[in-house]
């Protein structure tokens, strides 16, 4: 039986990582891995991490549809190639993207049985301390990445569920019955 296409989105300090990896112990659930332009880092794996394609590759994809859905973000590409989630929902897995609105709105457009779920934060002031005390931004960083969050957050009511994350226990066992009862 075939599995099903699941969108995990929410603003950055959401906890949608770290709730992902949560569900990732699940054995019928399995988290896409993004195809990117953007050069690997240190301690990056291809296939594991992500799939690094050059600029050509990328734009040659794109041109074959290859992509569920896919953005220029800071001067790089990033998207979901359909070949490695149909193997895997043909494999009966649920298949999990976690990817921004933006991307999201994408695949509600191409795929209305997709089940989109909206991490929010318990609070803005929550999501604020939660992005401060990651200390991995700029001050400059981290008032553009707050001021991104506001304006994604505007986006939930697109969303078919929106799943509070107050505690990621919780939050991850709310979605694991959400994926067992779709």
């Amino acid at each position: 039986m075939r599995g099903k296409l699941f969108v995990i989105s929410g603003p950055s300090g959401s906890g949608k990582s770290t709730i992902c990896k949560e569900l990732e112990k699940e054995e019928n659930i399995k988290i896409s891995i993004s195809a990117t332009t953007r050069p690997m880092r240190k301690g990056e794996e291809e296939g594991v991490n992500y799939y690094f394609l050059s600029n050509e590759e990328f734009q040659k994809r794109i041109k074959k549809k290859a992509f569920y859905e896919f953005a220029s973000v800071f001067n790089h590409y990033y998207g979901t190639l359909k070949e490695k989630v149909d193997e895997m929902l043909d494999g009966g897995y649920n298949v999990i993207l976690e990817i921004d609105v933006q991307g999201a709105m994408q695949i509600k457009r191409q795929n209305d049985k997709a089940i989109l779920i909206f991490i929010m934060p318990p609070s803005e002031e929550e999501l604020i301390e939660r992005l401060t005390n990651r200390k991995t931004e700029s001050d400059e960083q981290l008032k553009l990445r707050i001021a991104t969050a506001k304006e994604e957050i505007l986006f939930k009511n697109k969303y078919d569920y929106i799943v509070v994350n107050d505690d990621i226990n919780r939050a991850a066992n709310e979605i694991k019955d959400i994926i067992n009862n779709n």
